[in-house]
């Protein structure tokens, strides 16, 4: 007992905070904030910028001289958000990518930790999934997600729609590298994303770990928000490909009485 106790003390996780930007500058700040007041010291942090034209990178280069992490950037033309996703998995070190982009914030200081693994867990679990709650354009709160995560999650859940906000979804970096965003969705990519990452956990025999906390702070109307319908026309196909026509008409229908 006094041996697995020591294993479990001295077997440290890192995280790869993720963070894209194009022309961000008015909200940014508050993300990098967030970032840097992490209190766990296992992380490292990526800016990857789509060659924004305010002052994006000049806020940046000043958080450079101060950030308590170690910090990778690059700003250069991308195809897209996603693109800009593709390129910061290929740079991540840690053994879990965390996305956090500009606006975002964590909930706390001690958001990132050790112990959202589990205290328990022999392997490190393929994904680590929480809560999330929406803020303004101030990082006020508003409200809590409507869509909760279940307390068992698996790839079938998101049958039942995005249950679990992808900044609140920590996918193991060993099976994102493996698994990039495919460029075809322009505006719902994350859920395809999503639900391939859980289906290769599932390959490989690793759980999806509930930490049962409030992993992010999500800024109000993201680009599937403001694109509303384009975004559902790409959740109607993306679903169709994972759970089949029929099965999706069906939830469909259901979807509307909700």
């Amino acid at each position: 007992l006094i041996f697995k106790h020591l294993q479990r003390r001295f077997f440290v996780i890192t995280f790869s905070i993720i963070t894209c930007t194009y022309n961000a500058a008015e909200v940014l700040q508050r993300t990098l904030d967030s970032v840097a007041r992490q209190t766990y010291p296992n992380i490292e942090h990526i800016i990857v910028d789509g060659a924004s034209k305010d002052n994006t990178m000049a806020m940046v280069a000043d958080y450079k001289l101060s950030s308590p992490h170690p910090l990778t950037i690059i700003s250069e033309r991308d195809k897209g958000l996603y693109d800009a996703m593709n390129k910061g998995i290929q740079l991540a070190k840690g053994d879990y990518i965390v996305f956090l982009n500009a606006g975002d914030i964590f909930p706390s200081e001690q958001t990132i930790s050790q112990e959202l693994i589990g205290g328990e867990s022999k392997e490190l679990p393929g994904v680590l999934y929480g809560n999330t709650d929406i803020v303004n354009e101030k990082g006020e709160f508003l409200y809590h997600r409507r869509l909760q995560p279940p307390k068992h999650l698996s790839w079938r859940s998101f049958k039942n729609g995005m249950l679990v906000c992808h900044q609140s979804f920590y996918a193991r970096t060993s099976i994102a590298k493996q698994t990039p965003y495919d460029l075809h969705y322009r505006l719902s990519a994350d859920v395809d994303w999503c639900i391939r990452i859980m289906k290769k956990a599932e390959e490989q025999g690793l759980t999806l770990h509930n930490t049962n906390r409030v992993l992010c702070n999500y800024l109000e109307g993201g680009m599937s928000i403001k694109n509303h319908r384009a975004s559902l026309i790409e959740r109607f196909h993306i679903m169709r490909k994972h759970y089949g026509l029929i099965s999706t008409i069906i939830k469909h229908i259901s979807f509307f009485f909700r």
